[in-house]
């Protein structure tokens, strides 16, 4: 029996993902949970595992092409008597439900509101180039095969944060997602925005179209040479993310700087206990670790701002994002609980979560559900920067490379290691006495370095 693959439910709000790389042929046989492909999102790059056993027939997809969930990409000949829904995960079922349902004739949306299914026609969703060309490459570096001819078009971008219901309502209603601007948090589409635009659509007026008025045209090359490359999935979040973030969030930096020339010391001293676990005691795992203990203190840090119910949302959990480089953009990994976790625990899981970034292997809950964002770029350079704030947290801590600096101490000037400690916050919740009252605790926690934090 031939058994259609189709791409599962990844994570929230993740409509779709790259493909990277064909893992199978055709003609291979293929175990349960077998890695077909491997697909980049925007949250993460991941592999897609079989949830049949069989021989693959067709291989719908390419290198570089876009696929949506719920979309086939592959079919395997499954063995007969094989029963290939008990293997199926959850993930992938929940994908087929949704496809079968979007096949389905919309007969509920005709019982439910007559005069706009009737009158919305389905939205096509816009057309994207295909990328071609000596700049379509892989992740690897290497030459993405052209894409093939499909009917399905390729999707530039996921489609818009939405609930599951609003989704629902707009497949029974024919809208397009992209077509539609939402109202909520982060430009999240909520059921009344559906509403105004069947309306618009009813009444004969245009949708209400996004523009980049002001911005310059795109290179034309009229100025000399240029080439031309696609963002990834993950400069694509960062792009929309970091300028959501700008627009919306009133930003303000305060700078100070930390005296760690004990923390040095005790840094060479302990270093060794921490390898033997694995891990390596670094100054970032230490600003976690009292940085974690600072929100306690200042909770307004770990706080949200719920706008639309005028509310603030304190949060009792403790987990601290940090920064990683890697080829494919900036990746921020959590970890979790870390007001419970020793030095020695976090200086591990900040190497492991690290590794998995660089390597493609990290999970999209691994990205998910900070509170507090920390990001280091002392190893590069620099003596301070202005991070913005990733929302909805309220705050990040940037630290810059430590210089030996002279300061003066009981009468005489003396040389000392001085770490430069860049915090920028959310004016709407946080005021300025606050943030200096939070980076100077930080700053005196990481002059004051004692064995507790990598033994307690």
């Amino acid at each position: 029996m031939i058994q259609e693959v189709r791409l599962p439910e990844i994570s929230e709000n993740v409509g779709a993902g790259d493909v990277i790389k064909i893992l199978v042929s055709v003609g291979d046989t293929v175990e349960i949970d077998q890695s077909l492909v491997e697909i980049e999102t925007e949250k993460a790059v991941l592999e897609v595992p079989s949830p049949h056993k069989g021989k693959v027939t067709e291989i719908l997809v390419r290198p570089g092409e876009t696929i949506k969930v719920g979309q086939v990409f592959m079919k395997i000949d499954t063995a007969a008597g094989s029963t290939a829904e008990t293997a199926l995960p959850k993930t992938t079922a929940a994908a087929a439900a949704s496809a079968t349902e979007t096949a389905r004739p919309k007969t509920t949306a005709a019982a439910s509101a007559p005069a706009a299914s009737a009158a919305v026609p389905p939205a096509a969703p816009p057309e994207s180039p295909r990328r071609t060309g000596p700049q379509e490459r892989e992740a690897d570096g290497t030459a993405a095969a052209s894409a093939p001819s499909d009917p399905t078009p390729a999707v530039s971008a996921p489609p818009p944060a939405a609930s599951p219901a609003v989704r629902r309502l707009a497949r029974e209603l024919g809208i397009d997602l992209r077509s539609v601007t939402g109202s909520g948090e982060r430009g999240r589409i909520v059921e009344n925005d559906l509403k105004e635009y069947a309306k618009n659509v009813v009444a004969g007026a245009a949708p209400p179209q996004k523009t980049a008025a002001g911005l310059p045209a795109a290179e034309t090359g009229k100025w000399g040479p240029f080439t031309r490359e696609p963002m990834t999935k993950v400069r694509q979040v960062t792009a929309r993310s970091m300028a959501g973030a700008w627009a919306t969030v009133p930003r303000v930096t305060h700078h100070d700087k930390a005296d760690i020339t004990g923390l040095d010391a005790a840094q060479k001293k302990y270093s060794a206990r921490v390898e033997k676990s694995g891990g390596k005691l670094t100054v970032t795992a230490v600003v976690i670790k009292v940085v974690a203990s600072a929100l306690k203190i200042f909770p307004k840090f770990n706080a949200s701002v719920d706008v639309e119910r005028q509310e603030i949302i304190y949060k009792q959990h403790y987990h601290i994002g940090v920064a990683v480089d890697t080829d494919r953009g900036l990746l921020v990994p959590v970890i979790r609980d870390a007001d419970r976790k020793n030095l020695r625990e976090i200086s591990v899981e900040l190497g492991v979560l690290a590794d998995k970034a660089r390597e493609r292997k990290i999970a999209p809950d691994d990205l998910e559900g900070g509170t507090f964002t920390v990001s280091n770029l002392g190893g590069i350079g620099g003596t301070g920067f202005s991070p913005i704030v990733y929302a909805p947290q309220v705050a990040i801590l940037g630290v810059a490379r430590a210089r030996i600096e002279p300061v003066w101490i009981d009468d005489r000037w003396e040389p000392r290691l001085m770490l430069p400690l860049s915090l920028s916050y959310d004016h709407r919740l946080i005021d300025g006495a606050d943030a200096a009252r939070f980076v100077r605790w930080v700053a005196q926690a990481l002059e004051d370095p004692i064995l507790a934090w990598i033994e307690g």
